[in-house]
């Protein structure tokens, strides 16, 4: 059989412990780091498994049937590959989805019980109690209504959120108000608490929240990136922070990243700086679905639903 390609750019060390988990829920593959593998190996790989990839490491590859990412996001891997790339399957995980909403009700808490007015509090020494807000009289908007998405706005719901979600064409999730399109987001923006980013970065989504949508949202609203940095336009973000039209931004991902030290973010008594630890990819959930999906390749021949190169996810 065919040895499988692993392909990163990480450390050795990190390759191993992947290829590790990899081997142990694929007994049956051969499964080799690219920079392992003969000559002979990579003419006949048929498969590479990829965490944010070298383009030339791939095109070293040329009989690739197909691509599997580790990573649920892949722009980077859909704009470095390009569109002559080898069909490409993103890591479709139930428990990326678990854990990405857990990480969205507990940063809209944050924000809802006024936990950053409550540490500047504390800076100042200042005792006071600040008027607590129901989760029912505050709404949370989903930006992006893709599995993340949605069961996100879910865990919100349950817990007594109002919650609206927005997607690029309309979409109908039971027991959620759902909106589409230019008009539609701009009409949420303005109806909504908190705004949490989640849709995946597209030439449509690059620059989606700039200054002309944090001027239409409600004064005194909060953010919430957990999708991509360059979905902000940072120095409108900043802006809109320093005018007191946004009270506080929850920032997980970032246009550079790791951030600068130079970044404005570091020190900015209304952002919250996280260093990309809302939705960690679990090592052994996400080698069991890339196995499964091995598998069911190599006895029906039927791939696991293909990255749109034309939308980039």
């Amino acid at each position: 059989m065919p040895p499988i390609a692993f392909v990163s750019r990480s450390d050795a060390a990190s390759e191993a412990v992947w290829i590790g988990a990899l081997s142990a829920a694929l007994p049956q593959e051969t499964i080799i780091s690219f920079s392992a593998m003969s000559d002979d190996e990579k003419q006949r790989a048929e498969i590479a498994i990829v965490a944010n990839p070298d383009p030339e490491h791939i095109a070293a590859l040329p009989n690739l049937k197909w691509v599997h990412s580790l990573w649920a996001g892949v722009e980077r891997l859909v704009a470095e590959l390009g569109p002559k790339a080898p069909p490409l399957v993103r890591l479709t995980d139930p428990e990326l989805s678990r854990v990405m909403s857990e990480a969205v009700l507990a940063w809209s808490y944050y924000l809802q019980r006024d936990m950053p007015a409550y540490r500047k509090q504390q800076q100042h020494r200042v005792w006071q109690e600040l008027e607590y807000r129901q989760p029912s009289e505050m709404t949370v908007s989903l930006i992006g209504l893709g599995e993340l998405g949605a069961a996100s706005a879910r865990k919100l719901k349950d817990a007594g959120f109002n919650v609206i979600g927005w997607s690029r064409s309309m979409k109908s999730l039971a027991g959620i108000e759902t909106v589409s399109g230019d008009e539609g987001l701009n009409t949420m923006l303005q109806r909504s608490d908190i705004v949490v980013c989640l849709v995946p970065l597209t030439e449509q989504t690059r620059g989606l929240l700039n200054a002309s949508r944090f001027g239409i949202m409600k004064k005194g609203a909060s953010l919430i990136n957990f999708a991509r940095g360059l979905i902000v336009v940072t120095d409108d973000l900043l802006d809109a922070l320093d005018s007191g039209q946004l009270s506080h931004a929850v920032l997980d991902v970032f246009e550079v990243e790791p951030l600068p030290d130079s970044s404005a973010f570091w020190d900015h008594e209304k952002v919250t700086v996280l260093p990309h630890i809302s939705g960690p990819t679990g090592r052994e959930s996400s080698a069991r679905i890339v196995a499964g999906n091995i598998r069911n390749w190599r006895q029906t021949g039927t791939l696991p639903p293909i990255v749109d190169i034309q939308r980039g996810y």
